[in-house]
């Protein structure tokens, strides 16, 4: 059976969480384990709608927080696939801290979370392909094949000189 190629806005998920007491560190501040959580929480659900099937988290990268996400202030996660691979589906996922008493947003961080589809059996699955339609949505999905590269290489998958795309950054 073949599978139908998905675009990124088909597995869209947006999550909002209020940042309360119990969320926050002793600055008032939301501790970034409880942000990564609930990261994993989104992507996970933006896997699933893509593959139609259980999913597992594979690798979560580099997360940077820029604006600290404060007490009594609103996350905003936005999850969606930027490209799938075999059996697995990178999830680009944007945050957003907002202050609704004094109406701002501002941006905390991004992060690329990778997941892989399991069958009924737990074992990996053929996932569908992702069709870009934006610009950005384009971006993403080119440069997704060098982060898989990298992770690949970080998680002792890969031999350096096997990441091709990785290589044409640097070689001429």
């Amino acid at each position: 059976m073949e599978l139908q190629s998905k675009k990124p806005h088909d597995s869209l998920v947006v999550m909002t969480e209020l940042v309360l007491p119990n969320d926050t560190n002793v600055f008032g501040n939301l501790m970034g384990g409880r942000l990564m959580y609930w990261m994993d929480i989104a992507a996970a659900l933006s896997a699933l709608k893509h593959s139609a099937s259980p999913t597992v988290t594979a690798s979560v990268d580099n997360i940077s927080f820029a604006n600290p996400i404060k007490l009594g202030n609103a996350v905003h996660i936005e999850a969606k696939l930027s490209r799938a691979f075999n059996t697995s589906m990178e999830v680009h996922l944007k945050v957003w801290g907002e202050d609704a008493i004094m109406q701002y947003r501002y941006k905390s961080n991004e992060a690329y979370y990778t997941f892989v589809a399991l069958d009924a059996n737990g074992k990996p699955k053929k996932v569908p392909e992702v069709t870009p339609e934006t610009e950005d949505e384009k971006k993403l999905y080119d440069s997704a094949l060098r982060r898989r590269q990298l992770r690949l290489i970080l998680g002792g998958k890969m031999k350096p000189g096997d990441a091709t795309e990785l290589k044409a950054l640097f070689m001429s």
